[in-house]
């Protein structure tokens, strides 16, 4: 049976009423949207989408909203906070992704959207295209600039490893500083794959630099090293959070992730990039023999170049030596001259001798001569004269400076100020004292004035007494004795 509606002729009316043969009454809007939720739920429940994403923003509770699109069509998604919070990348726009959820209607704005439970990258060219996203965006802050590389240290004392502990990386890279250079290692355990793997690493190394200087902990090289895999296994190095921990660390670090084909972000970041784990351990640390055997060459030229001098000087001197005339050429012509003058003095001592011979044969010591000899010398003793004035001048002349020496005496006798009103200050045994600390040494003082001596105690200990000098009287100049007897 069919109702009967009311045509377009008809005068609409202002109540709503119900027409013949209609048995259904009115939905309300909540009604039909729950209905059609309903039934979009039941027919898509279970959908996996591939597109483009576009609009992605993270709310303040953790749900991310996001829109899907293609060439033809949109369609919005939101991913509830825990199933966001466990996402192995980082949603951006313009990654293609392929979306597993269902389809669902929002009655609050009668739109439909995807409920989104699990999302991934749609193929590895999506993948590659995120790495170099990511890879532009951090390289324009600055992480990759090469002038922020800094040199590892030649010989580090500690090694700090960010690696798994079970893997034949850590076996690895031990065995290559046992051979080269055994040093102390520290592991810190993390993961390398898998979820949280990034949050891990990221926070080992940023514990390593937390380490204050000087702890007995802190490593002076840092490796971060895994082995090799697909780019989905090593992803977790490309993360934001691992490259910004490896770039802030104060500690130098060697990125040794993968092979040598291998390449993540963590590779730019650090300051050195190792090929594999292996060679990070060769660029660590140098070896122990080639050391031995450079300080054992550098021993050598240093003994050589010590000792070089005195060969040199030792072969300047032999030549020199040869150079010198022999000893006995050099002696022959003194022992000639030598030979001539003992010659020479021989021949004039019997010269000599001859001569004196001859003078004395022809003395005569006769009486006469010996008597006109005494008559001479006579007369010429007689032809000195002696004038008197010869002696008293220079007699006169010492007595005058005779008297002068004794009135500059009177005049600097000791006791001569004492006249004017000074004391002289003298000690037990007659002498003079100049200054108070000698003063303050003696037990009694003798203060001499121009008319007598008045002894006086200074309060110390009595000091035994001595026989005193009796002094000059003043004005009276000691007597001297007579010069010529």
């Amino acid at each position: 049976m069919t109702a009967d509606f009311p045509s377009d002729s008809d005068d609409a009316s202002l109540v709503a009423k119900p027409y013949a043969g209609d048995n259904a009454e009115p939905l309300t809007v909540s009604e039909i949207s729950q209905a059609l939720k309903r039934t979009v739920e039941d027919r898509f429940g279970f959908v996996r989408l591939r597109g483009e994403l576009s609009g992605v923003k993270r709310a303040a509770s953790g749900h991310m909203y996001c829109a899907l699109k293609d060439e033809n069509a949109v369609l919005d998604g939101v991913m509830w906070r825990g199933n966001a919070g466990r996402l192995p990348f980082l949603p951006e726009d313009g990654l293609e992704v392929v979306a597993t959820g269902k389809i669902t209607t929002y009655p609050g704005r009668s739109k439909y959207q995807i409920v989104i439970e699990r999302m991934e990258l749609a193929g590895e060219g999506a993948l590659l295209a995120l790495l170099e996203k990511t890879k532009a965006r951090l390289e324009a802050e600055g992480l990759f600039d090469p002038a922020r590389k800094r040199p590892l240290p030649y010989l580090p004392r500690t090694i700090g490893v960010v690696t798994s502990p079970t893997g034949a990386v850590i076996r690895d890279i031990l065995h290559r500083l046992a051979d080269r250079f055994p040093s102390r290692v520290i592991v810190w355990p993390v993961l390398v794959q898998g979820q949280g793997a990034a949050e891990q690493v990221a926070g080992a190394v940023r514990g390593f630099s937390a380490l204050p200087q000087g702890h007995a902990e802190r490593p002076d090289l840092v490796i971060v090293a895994r082995g090799g895999g697909s780019i989905e296994d090593l992803w977790s190095f490309n993360e934001e959070v691992v490259v910004r921990a490896i770039a802030d660390c104060p500690i130098p670090t060697i990125s040794a992730v993968g092979h040598e084909t291998d390449t993540t972000l963590a590779d730019y970041a650090a300051d050195r990039r190792a090929p594999t784990p292996t060679a990070a351990a060769e660029m660590a640390v140098p070896v122990r023999a080639e050391l031995a055997a450079a300080l054992a060459d550098f021993e050598a030229r240093k003994k050589r170049a010590i000792l070089r001098p005195v060969q040199l000087g030792r072969e300047r001197l032999q030549a020199r030596a040869d150079r010198l005339p022999k000893r006995e050429a050099l002696l022959e012509p003194h022992a000639q001259r030598l030979d001539d003058l003992a010659e020479r003095l021989r021949r004039g001592l019997r010269d000599r001798a001859a001569q004196g011979r001859e003078r004395l044969s022809n003395l005569r010591l006769a009486p006469a001569v010996l008597e006109r000899n005494l008559r001479e010398a006579q007369r010429a003793l007689a032809g000195q004269k002696l004038a008197p004035a010869l002696v008293e001048r220079p007699l006169a002349e010492r007595r005058e400076r005779l008297a002068a020496l004794g009135r500059l005496a009177e005049q600097l006798h000791p006791d001569r100020p004492l006249a004017r009103g000074y004391v002289r200050v003298t000690d037990a045994e007659g002498r003079t004292i100049t200054d108070r600390a000698g003063a303050a040494r003696e037990a009694a003082l003798t203060l001499k004035f121009r008319d007598g001596d008045l002894d006086v105690s200074t309060g110390g200990a009595a000091a035994p007494t001595a026989p005193r000098r009796k002094p000059a009287r003043s004005g009276t100049a000691p007597k001297q004795e007579d010069l010529f007897g």
